[in-house]
């Protein structure tokens, strides 16, 4: 029997001209794709976020009028394209507010971040015995690393537990921390249950033990506005495809007392000073941990995405995809049979959920044919599937240029799922 969708109303939308939707898509050319015939309804941000067209321009421009290798040459070309990647480096600082330019470091992405800092300062602090703790609702890319860290030194990896609404059990992981532990590397958000960490409340019980904390702020820096300093965290970092900028790019903010003291993670050039065969000398920071040709065109790309989110205004942007959030759990909350995995108090606009007795990845499909694109699957999370007893979900990921009404196209393609799939 066809079953009939609720007609929802938001309940709350943004104020005024603060926030004219209309007007960002406009600044986003993909949205007006179509996708087998309908329109695209992209709700697969926390895999990666849609460009802005002056991200798009900046990296196309770098090819068209800047195109030079960076901080080797005296000709005009490099040196504007050393400017404009050392500019893109400082926008970054003041985005995270670090204290200083050098305490940037240009990376792939999270996934190289962490491994960079499980290579060098976890590879020169944690010994055999020793203990590194994380949380169970970690992304694959925090906690393979530490794996294999613990895996080649003979150490322990602990996981903090969570509780049924996908929250950290502040009380269980204080319990983890001792003498033996070396570092606390820790989600900001999660990925697949959109919760908020209490990172401040994390950092201060870790350094109470002087054990210094890695963020992992790959879905965090997004949706909320970041302050390193403030937070006092050791490390932090930021994938620069989610934030709206491009893909193989991203930041690793470290404190310079730490930085400084750990070795280099590549070996090649210009993270050197000097090189004879007998020895080398490595560079300052943070050209010790950029060893050869950089992304030089994807990093003026993220500077762009940063001057898009600073123009627009993060908080903004949070208060509005809260509203898209809340707008969204009560409606799919009301689909019978559909259940939301990850119902902490604090969240970001993040929802996973299963459908009794379907796949997600059926789901998925029926959706696409749609034009609705989600994310289906264990979101490189595995153990966190395993900790809700399901295979996989279904994550709907909402962003500043998603709509109410595209939550309403979500609400009625699910009960499209339950029509053809039973």
């Amino acid at each position: 029997m066809a079953t009939t969708t609720r007609e929802v109303t938001p309940t709350t939308k943004p104020a005024g001209a603060a926030f004219d939707v209309a007007r960002i898509r406009r600044d986003f050319p993909i949205l007006k794709a179509k996708v087998h015939g309908k329109p695209l309804v992209y709700f697969d941000n926390a895999a990666t976020a849609q460009k802005p067209r002056q991200v798009i321009e900046a990296e196309q421009q770098f090819y068209l009028s800047l195109c030079s290798n960076v901080h080797r040459g005296v000709h005009w070309l490099s040196e504007n394209a050393t400017q404009a990647y050392e500019e893109a480096r400082a926008k970054a600082q003041h985005f995270l507010n670090a204290a200083e330019s050098r305490e940037i470091i240009f990376v792939r992405g999270t996934t190289e971040a962490i491994n960079l800092v499980a290579g060098t300062y976890g590879r020169k602090n944690v010994q055999a015995g020793d203990e590194v703790v994380i949380s169970a609702m970690e992304h694959h890319s925090n906690i393979v690393p530490w794996q294999m860290l613990c895996e080649e030194k003979g150490a322990k990896l602990r996981v903090a537990p969570i509780n049924d609404r996908g929250e950290l059990l502040l009380e269980e992981f204080e319990k983890l921390l001792g003498p033996r532990t070396k570092l606390v590397a820790v989600t900001h958000v999660s990925n697949v249950l959109g919760t908020i960490n209490p990172v401040r409340q994390i950092i201060e019980m870790a350094h109470r033990q002087s054990i210094p904390v890695l963020l992992d702020g790959a879905q965090a820096a997004v949706h909320v506005k970041v302050d390193v300093c403030a937070l006092d965290c050791d490390f932090y970092t930021v994938s620069g495809h989610k934030l709206y900028g491009p893909t193989g790019i991203g930041l690793l903010y470290g404190k310079a007392k730490l930085l400084e003291a750990m070795p280099p993670y590549h070996g090649g050039g210009d993270m050197i000073s000097s090189v004879s065969f007998e020895k080398t000398l490595y560079n300052v920071i943070p050209c010790k941990f950029e060893a050869g040709t950089p992304n030089i065109a994807g990093t003026l790309g993220l500077g762009a995405a940063i001057d898009y989110l600073d123009a627009l205004g993060l908080e903004n942007a949070a208060r509005y995809e809260h509203q898209l959030l809340m707008y969204a759990t009560d409606a799919l909350s009301r689909i019978p049979g559909l259940r939301i995995v990850g119902t902490a108090k604090e969240k970001a606009s993040v929802i996973s959920f299963v459908m009794d007795g379907l796949h997600p990845h059926d789901v998925g499909t029926v959706l696409d044919q749609e034009g609705i694109a989600v994310r289906t699957g264990h979101h490189c999370a595995q153990p966190l599937m395993d900790r809700f007893g399901v295979p996989a979900t279904t994550r709907a990921s909402l962003v500043f240029y998603n709509t109410f009404e595209e939550i309403d196209v979500l609400v009625k393609g699910l009960h499209k799922v339950r029509e053809i799939l039973g």
